[in-house]
């Protein structure tokens, strides 16, 4: 069992990569999709990447229980694919509108802490190999606005705890792989 983690900017490669080790390992895939049509780019976005994928894989469609889903799919002679956990983190972050009652003061939404320790335990003990696609955000200009700071800082301290918990960690930019650990 190996647990990857593939890291990389918007429009890296990081996604391409990721499901190209996925093919290569001859399991049988299950690919975890967190993304959810909030808008018609959105929308657009789902349907690409849709068609884009390999078919004989089997589609879970999951934005909040990511932990539960992995737990449920976990087998030995299965690969689970998770694509992507940004999109997963704000997905919790940002569930309730009432999270950000004034400016300046950031209340998580109550299910954050529950769903992210969730989510790493099922990570450290999946039992089958699992490959996780994150975005890595925090190397430009720090966000002016607290919620965005907020966001930044989140996805790091994820990003950080699953590449702890991962025996390789893969960082991609323009296409290229460069193994960070393992």
């Amino acid at each position: 069992m190996t647990r990857t983690l593939v890291l990389g900017g918007t429009r890296s490669g990081k996604s391409i990569y990721a499901e190209k080790l996925a093919m290569a390992s001859d399991k049988e895939v299950i690919y975890i999709a967190t993304a959810q049509a909030g808008d018609a780019e959105m929308t657009a976005r789902i349907a690409r990447h849709r068609q884009q994928r390999n078919h004989a894989w089997i589609t879970v469609e999951e934005p909040l229980a990511l932990g539960t889903v992995i737990a449920k799919w976990s087998r030995p002679d299965r690969l689970i694919l998770v694509d992507c956990l940004t999109i997963w983190l704000s997905n919790l972050l940002f569930i309730q509108e009432q999270a950000f009652p004034d400016v300046g003061e950031i209340i998580p939404p109550a299910c954050f802490s529950e769903q992210r320790e969730c989510f790493l335990y099922a990570l450290k003990n999946a039992v089958g190999d699992v490959i996780l696609v994150s975005n890595e955000i925090g190397m430009g200009v720090v966000p002016q606005g607290a919620i965005s700071r907020w966001f930044v800082d989140e996805a790091g301290c994820l990003n950080q705890a699953v590449a702890a918990s991962c025996e390789r960690t893969v960082w991609v930019a323009a296409g290229l792989p460069l193994l960070l650990k393992g």
